[in-house]
This record gives structure tokens, sequence and C-alpha cells, in this order.
């Protein structure tokens, strides 16, 4: 198949691809016309029915698999796809596995270097509980594994909240060492378990979308009610240590206007902000220079980091 980030201006392209979104719009002429969103492993592309109703387009919905044929466009620098056919694709021609975006790190190896940051806590309270989901709730282990981190902005796709979360725990964990006030234990217990509560806000891959509990409540309290239930069970477990868990997982938004029920109140819960606001920031960065032309050229302005890009002209090598 031709997978969505090798699209170039000027193509016309016949394949499969998965819909994620399907609204019908007007132009300003009072012209109605629909606008998509198409998926496969490899990114999205906005893609337009300009004549729809035709025997062209079938009446297929979001998240099917749709067999297509368009010409790729160019729309304020973004790729777009103007579609020319759409009809709903047989089960025999495609693999849903080519349509899930997935990390580019081996999974296996990202959980034995978690579950190592695991092993490495000395509390025995705080070990207890990272056990009670990291080695002991199987069906905890496995959609963990799998789950992305994000709708969209980051860490979007399959394990893409074990990549994050194992980001954010290796800062934690350089922070600990630079700064030897820092309760260890609690931060690498927090950077560990903050985004669990995902697992709830977002139904698994390939829709990926906020389930009602997401909406309702979201991940920040989800996960520290999560974490609640565990110490539960854990016999003696302190009540001001479960306070000092909690409280990281509720603040770890750092603000109250991006979502944080709690701002931060310790230095550990001040630090496991930073290292999840600079994890997340930094992958949303490689997502975008992902796109960018290899010789330099300005991408323009980038509402999220108020700037406007372009990829450095030096080489890694």
């Amino acid at each position: 198949m031709r997978y969505i980030d090798s699209f170039k201006e000027g193509e016309k392209i016949k394949g499969v691809y998965l819909c994620k979104k399907r609204i019908k719009a007007t132009t300003k002429a009072g012209k109605e016309y629909e606008i998509l969103t198409l998926q496969d492993k490899t990114g999205t592309v906005d893609a337009k029915i300009w004549n729809p109703g035709t025997p062209s387009f079938d009446d297929f919905g979001v998240m099917d698999y749709i067999s297509v044929m368009g010409d790729v466009t160019s729309f304020n620098g973004a790729v777009q796809f103007n579609l020319l056919r759409a009809t709903v694709a047989y089960e025999n021609a495609y693999d849903p596995s080519d349509y899930m975006p997935s990390s580019e790190y081996s999974i296996e190896a990202m959980y034995d270097e978690l579950l190592s940051f695991v092993d490495s806590v000395e509390n025995k309270y705080l070990h207890a509980l990272l056990k009670t989901f990291f080695v002991e709730d199987k069906d905890f282990i496995k959609e963990f594994k799998m789950h992305s981190a994000a709708k969209t902005i980051h860490h979007g796709f399959r394990g893409g909240l074990l990549e994050h979360s194992l980001g954010v725990t290796r800062l934690a964990s350089t922070f600990a060492l630079n700064y030897n006030y820092l309760n260890r234990d609690l931060l690498i217990t927090g950077a560990l378990l903050h985004d669990i509560g995902k697992m709830k806000e977002l139904s698994p891959m390939p829709e990926n979308d906020y389930t009602d509990a997401g909406n309702l409540m979201g991940h920040l309290v989800m996960g520290s009610e999560m974490i609640g239930e565990k110490i539960h069970d854990i016999e003696g477990f302190p009540t001001d240590l479960k306070l000092e868990i909690q409280h990281l997982i509720l603040s770890h938004h750092g603000e109250l206007e991006y979502g944080s029920p709690k701002k931060p109140a310790i230095a550990e819960a001040f630090a496991l902000n930073f290292a999840d606001k600079t994890d997340a920031s930094l992958e949303t960065m490689k997502e975008i220079l992902k796109g960018t032309p290899q010789n330099g050229e300005w991408m323009g302005y980038q509402r999220m980091f108020e700037s406007n890009f372009r990829r450095t002209t030096i080489s890694n090598d």
C-alpha cells in the first residue's frame, strides 16, 4: 500500500485507508462538501469530497476502512487529498495493523526498562504499589503496552503511553540525581503512574477517542482513583504517602487551566510536571519535524509553541 507520509503534491493515489472523521460542511457560496481525516500507521491526512451524494461515494462511516482514489494537493503548506471516489473496502483488502500508528521502539524492550525502574524503588509501600500494576495485573499490563498517550498532539500511537511514561521516568530519575533533596522513590512512582488514567480516558486503538468517562472526569482524576483502589489492598500503606502520590497525579499538568485539579504543592510534584511537559513538548516537536522539508525551509507558525519552525541545518551524524 501507499503510506500517507509518502504522499506528494500532484500525485494520484489509490488505496485503502481508515476513516477517522467525516463531517459535512458548506462553502461560502453555499455549496455542500465533506471533510474527512484518513489514517494509516504513518499518520493522517485531511481529505475533501467536493461532490458528495454521487454514486462515486458510499454511505460509509467513521472507523470504516474505505477504498479511495484521489489527487494529492497542498493547502497552506500541508498535504491534502481531494477524493474522486470512496467506497467501503472489502475485509480481505486490508490488514488492520497497517492502520495503527505504532511506537518506533520495541515494546518489550521499553517494558523491560520500565520494570528496572520499578525494581529500583526501595520504599516497600511504593514498590508494592508499582508491582500491583506492572507485575501482577496481567490485564493492565497488556493494555498499558498497547495504549496511546493522546488522541492528538504527542504519543498518539500504539505503545505511546508506555513510551511517554518511560520518557518521563528517565527525566525524573535524572532530576532526582541532580537534586538530591527530591524523594526519588516518590518521584519515580509518580512518573511511572502519572498517565495510567488515559487507559480509561481514551478508547483503544485504532479508534483512540475520548470515552464518556474521559470527557466527564479526565485522566488525572481517574488515575488517582485507580491508585487509591490498589492502595486499599496494600496493608499498612501510610496515609500521608497515599496523599502525596495521589497529589502528584492530580497536579502533574501544573496549572488549573491545563486540567490539573490542584497545582503542585510539593517539590516532587513540580519535578514531575517539568518532566511530563518536557517529554510531551519534545515529542510534539519531533512529530512536527517529521513532516519538515530536509533543506532547512521554514515551516510557518506553530500555534502550540507560538513560534516559526525549521529543521536544523547540521546533521546528527
